[in-house]
Formats: C-alpha cells, sequence, structure tokens
C-alpha cells in the first residue's frame, strides 16, 4: 500500500495594489494584470467570489493523517467488469493549529480509519490519482461541526464526496452510482484539482 503524508502549510503572501474587493472589503492584489474579479483578496483566498474560478493553487486545512490505497478482487454493483480501489484514510484526533476554527483547542476524529471505494477502471484511477493530489493539498478532509451528530470541532469531509458502502448504496453513500464518478471529478475541478496537475 502507499501512503501519502500531509505537506507544510505555506501561507499566501501578496503585495496590496490599493484597490477593496467589493464581496468582503478586503484589500486586493494582483500578480498580474488581470481584470478587478480576478485578483487575489489578501484575507488568502485565491477562488474568485463571482465566477469561482481558483487562481494559483488552493490549500486546506486538513489535520495530519495518512492515506493509503490498494485494490480488492471483488466488483462493485455497476461494475461487474472491475475489481475495486480501496482508499483507507486514518486521521487522529489532535490539536486545532492556527489555520483551524479554535486554536490550541482539541479536536476529535470520528470514525476513522475511513475506507471509501472507487472502481478499477480507467476514470476510477484518475479520479485517485487526483484524490492523490487532493490529499497532498489538504483538501479531503477539515475541521468543523459534524452533519450527522452535530459534534463540533470534529474531523468533517469538505465538499469532495466519497463512497464509503461497499456491495451497495442504502444509505446513498454507495453503488450503483452512474454519475459519481463524473459528479466527483466536478467536485475536485471546483477545488482546484484537475488533470492539468497530473504528472505522467
Amino acid at each position: 500500500a502507499e501512503s501519502r503524508s500531509v505537506p507544510a502549510l505555506v501561507p499566501l503572501q501578496v503585495p496590496s495594489k490599493g484597490r477593496i474587493c467589493p464581496m468582503n472589503e478586503y484589500p486586493l492584489a494582483s500578480l498580474q494584470p488581470v481584470p478587478w474579479s480576478r485578483m487575489l483578496c489578501l484575507d488568502g483566498s485565491l477562488q474568485c467570489p463571482t465566477c469561482k474560478a481558483i487562481y494559483g493553487e488552493k490549500t486546506g486545512t486538513q489535520p495530519p493523517g495518512k492515506m493509503e490505497f490498494h485494490i480488492i478482487p471483488h466488483s462493485l454493483p455497476g461494475y461487474t467488469e472491475s475489481k475495486t480501489i480501496r482508499i483507507v484514510y486514518d486521521i487522529p484526533t489532535g490539536i486545532q493549529g492556527p489555520e483551524h476554527p479554535n486554536p490550541g483547542k482539541k479536536f476529535t476524529a470520528r470514525g476513522f480509519p475511513r475506507h471509501c471505494y472507487l472502481p478499477d477502471n480507467e476514470k476510477g484511477r484518475k479520479v485517485l490519482k487526483l484524490l492523490i493530489v487532493a490529499w497532498d493539498r489538504r483538501l479531503i478532509f477539515t475541521i468543523g461541526t459534524s452533519s450527522t451528530t452535530g459534534e463540533c470541532d470534529t474531523v468533517v469531509w469538505n465538499e469532495i464526496h466519497h463512497k464509503t458502502e461497499f456491495g451497495s448504496n442504502l444509505t446513498g453513500h454507495g453503488y450503483p452510482d452512474p454519475n459519481y464518478l463524473d459528479n466527483v471529478l466536478a467536485e475536485l475541478m471546483a477545488q482546484g484539482v484537475s488533470e492539468a496537475n497530473l504528472k505522467d
């Protein structure tokens, strides 16, 4: 199995050009001549509030942990011709850093290790490679309030849906789901993770 570790957080530092973002009133900066809507807000945002385009490399606030994956010799419903990629995420409890909601306070990590599944076909392998990029950029999880339990200061999913149910779809988090791979590719793209980020 292959493991991934979380890279260090690098803060964004850009010079001010004296203009104000009309969305949040922070000063704007531009790394090159572009329309105001594509300038960087000095609050650290790299995503245009109007068109949602991402400029630069978006990183998240995922706490440290481990991502592993391997092939299992069973098929997912709807992908009977393929084996299955199982991804295992493991994040331990810890103390929140300065980028988290409550720095210095303990956070919980319920339900880890979490197992997720992709078909072992061309598109599934592409999704896996992009999920590895998202993991390295700390975009898969964040610390927040659980929509399931209401618990605060806990590790939660961060807008990139995963299939966590193997062999059925009783909860809506399994297969068959013929649109899932396309949907997760769109979610990854919305986080600034695309095929352009893949190295051969």
